[in-house]
């Protein structure tokens, strides 16, 4: 083991107990506190040179460091938005599905309008109206026939709109 290796685990030996006591202070989650710790060592292995053990006890050193990263943690909490918890907001906003929904109903009236009338018609009386073809035919006064083929050819250009318009599925 090299002088520094023993420096770190006679540091760790020494101080990690006060230092996690130290950080449980201000947080409350021991998995957190923990996890400060060992940053403040590893921090502490990084910077060696500036641990004389010499000079007196690096304890004030390992503690300044500990008070530094929980500094930069309660800036960084702050700088993120917070959460807020309201159950009755949340009830009453509109489910991601109904967002969907929309967003493809709002695409599709696009791809429809871009859609000879012939074919639109076509599209809405099927879909839209929920009619059989024979239905369809007898609204648009058309045979059945010219309903299926328009029908046909309305969904394949629908396709190449939508395509057009950069919806991939």
């Amino acid at each position: 083991m090299t002088a520094d290796e023993e420096l770190l685990r006679a540091l760790y030996d020494e101080h990690a107990g006060v230092l996690h006591a130290f950080v449980l202070r201000y947080v409350s989650d021991r998995q957190r506190a923990e996890d400060v710790v060992q940053e403040t060592l590893l921090r502490a292995w990084r910077n060696l040179d500036a641990i004389d053990r010499q000079h007196g006890n690096p304890r004030s050193y390992l503690f300044s460091v500990a008070r530094n990263i929980l500094t930069d943690q309660w800036r960084a909490e702050q700088r993120r938005p917070r959460l807020v918890q309201n159950d009755e907001a949340m009830a009453s906003a509109a489910v991601g599905d109904d967002l969907d929904r929309m967003l493809d109903g709002w695409l599709v009236s696009e791809a429809l309008e871009r859609l000879s009338p012939e074919h639109r018609a076509t599209l809405v009386e099927l879909y839209y109206g929920g009619r059989s073809v024979a239905e369809a035919a007898a609204q648009l006064g058309i045979p059945a026939g010219t309903v299926k083929s328009r029908a046909y050819y309305a969904v394949r250009s629908l396709r190449t709109v939508l395509e057009e318009m950069g919806v991939v599925r």
